[in-house]
């Protein structure tokens, strides 16, 4: 059986131990308070290419790459004075012929029955495969986020650039059919005068869909400026200005108070936006709008639930639902340009969160969004006098 190398004149500890550290596989010794080898298994000799004799007595920190030397001294040092229970990390060591090697170390202190420090316990395990694989990983990791970054630009330049080019021939369209109206309107027959209005609808329409499809690229690639948020706050807010927009509406509106979360204050307001916009208008068939507003706390985060009694929509096409240009209503249902929900979800993924919905046709939605929640407040530090 293969024995330990060991200081003679220094040797303690339990036989037993020390049987079972010289036959074990993975490396494993024994320091002492200096940082010296006392004693070594041959499991480390192999590991560092050399004769684990030969070891023994000299400072740890000559095994280790000059960068690392420092991380091994406070390691031992943190356990002698108490300041931590054990040393668990990675770090580089050097084999004999000067290669180095990543090391997974684990490492406790052994003490006497009074307490008193006696030596340190030290397993060692050769990670330097498993180290290259995990940059190999992390490496292929960074150049699919720079590929997707490069393609998120070049969507967003080309989404800018059609939105640029439209708005130029689009206004001319809207002015010229109001001048032609203004000035001809009332000589036109009623087909004349439908066709003049459904021309202007739609270049409306297509003025709304631009600035939704901005309004999309803009929350996909602007700097996120995360605080604290008083979602409820927000969302009072945005029901002010529908109701300020329809005045004569029928309204019941229930927001709980204290709905804190963490993000870009801007980008919640405008996703509460999109979600209570949507409750608005599929209300119109209601004698009046209802919207609840209420959240929860889930898992360090914040769980926020925006509920209406208004039209509803069939499950079955739920997948289409948070997919730009899929409308599950026709414009004379309330259905607008297919992006107000792509563009929510977009906020929320950037936020690392999450948009659901429930519902059923005449039953009113649900819609689930899941935010993490702002930090507690440090406690304030009082001024000395």
């Amino acid at each position: 059986m293969p024995q330990s190398a060991t200081s003679p004149t220094t040797a303690t500890g339990d036989d037993c131990f020390r049987v079972a550290m010289a036959a074990s596989g993975i490396g494993m010794a024994i320091v002492d308070l200096d940082g010296r080898w006392r004693e070594v298994n041959p499991a480390i000799g192999r590991m560092l290419g050399c004769n684990a004799e030969t070891l023994v007595g000299k400072p740890v920190t000559e095994s280790i790459h000059p960068e690392d030397r420092g991380l091994t001294l406070d390691g031992i040092a943190g356990l002698i004075d108490g300041r931590q229970r054990v040393i668990d990390n990675r770090k580089r060591y050097l084999r004999a012929d000067g290669k180095p090697i990543w090391v997974h170390t684990n490492a406790a202190l052994m003490r006497d029955a009074d307490g008193a420090p006696q030596y340190l316990v030290v397993q060692l395990r050769d990670v330097t495969a498993e180290h290259a694989a995990r940059a190999v990983l992390q490496e292929a990791a960074r150049e699919r986020a720079a590929a997707l970054d490069a393609s998120t630009r070049q969507l967003q330049l080309f989404a800018d650039a059609v939105a640029h080019d439209l708005r130029a021939p689009l206004r001319s369209i809207e002015s010229f059919s109001r001048r032609l109206a203004a000035r001809a309107g009332d000589s036109l027959d009623e087909t004349s005068r439908d066709h003049l209005d459904r021309i202007l609808n739609a270049a409306s329409h297509m003025t709304s869909l631009l600035a939704a499809l901005a309004e999309l690229s803009h929350v996909t690639g602007v700097e996120l400026r995360p605080r604290p948020v008083d979602l409820g706050l927000l969302a009072e807010w945005v029901l002010a200005e529908l109701q300020e927009a329809e005045p004569d509406r029928a309204v019941e509106l229930h927001v709980q108070p204290g709905l804190q979360a963490h993000g870009d204050e801007r980008l919640l307001k405008l996703l509460l936006g999109q979600l209570l916009d949507n409750a608005w208008k599929f209300s119109r068939e209601r004698e009046k709008v209802w919207i609840e507003v209420a959240g929860e706390p889930l898992d360090g985060g914040l769980r926020l639930v925006v509920r209406d009694a208004g039209s509803g929509f069939d499950m079955r096409y739920a997948h289409k639902l948070f997919q730009p240009f899929q409308r599950l209503h026709g414009p004379d249902e309330g259905g607008g340009h297919g992006l107000g929900l792509a563009i929510a979800e977009r906020i929320a993924e950037r936020h690392g969160g999450r948009i659901t919905a429930q519902s059923e046709p005449g039953a009113g939605a649900t819609f689930n969004l899941e935010l993490p929640a702002a930090p507690p407040e440090a406690p304030a530090v009082e001024e000395p006098e």
